[in-house]
């Protein structure tokens, strides 16, 4: 499980029949504290892969933007490739079973609108 900020709008692609695949790169953060003799330990921030397929990947198509926050839960799955360069590459991604979206819902009032009603 992790909880994090999407680091930029979903990636979506259809294939056969309808089916989505999104992926988003989500950023978690672990805070800064400073020990017993002064020393600071900055900020970590990792950045992950997830992916999400059919009606969680359309779900996120919908509603999940760059900032929100979410807290996903999944399996780990490792693949590598060879890039332009010839250079293997590794990528670790989570499949995402199981999403919360924690950012509140944009409302009238802060300017934003849920849906168009305008044709």
């Amino acid at each position: 499980m992790l909880i994090g900020n999407v680091g930029k709008d979903p990636d979506v692609h259809y294939y056969e029949q309808d089916q989505a695949v999104a992926q988003v790169r989500l950023a978690t953060t672990e805070r800064g504290y400073t020990l017993q003799n002064g020393t600071q330990v900055p900020d970590r921030t990792d950045w992950h892969n997830l992916v999400f397929y059919r009606n969680l990947a359309k779900i996120v198509e919908q509603y999940v933007h760059k900032g929100d926050r979410l807290y996903v839960e999944g399996k780990l799955r490792y693949r590598s490739y060879d890039d332009q360069k010839g250079q293997r590459r590794y990528v670790t991604e989570v499949y995402v079973d199981n999403m919360e979206m924690l950012s509140p819902k944009p409302t009238e009032q802060d300017g934003s609108v849920l849906s168009s009603t305008n044709a």
